[in-house]
């Protein structure tokens, strides 16, 4: 199965959507190579950037999967690496 590295940033404008936001990203814990979050209080918003190594179509439907939710923003940015396994 081919892989593919990635980084998809999240912005959380809506705390209220943190529950499902964690809900989706346990769901592909085993993709998951890293994690980083960052509240910007004065900005009243978090910076979540998420490192995966996963099949480029699970990626797409994890990035819009989160899109979705209220007041959360998603964006992918690939790695030139492919990894055929």
């Amino acid at each position: 199965m081919e892989t593919r590295v990635a980084i998809i940033g999240i912005i959380v404008e809506n705390p209220d959507s943190v529950a499902q936001i964690n809900d989706i990203l346990h769901d592909v814990r085993d993709y998951v190579v890293g994690r980083m979050g960052i509240p910007y209080k004065e900005r009243n918003i978090s910076i979540i950037s998420v490192v995966v190594d996963a099949p480029e179509n699970l990626i797409s439907s994890v990035s819009g999967k989160l899109g979705m939710l209220d007041g959360v923003s998603a964006k992918i940015t690939y790695s030139r690496l492919a990894n055929n396994d």
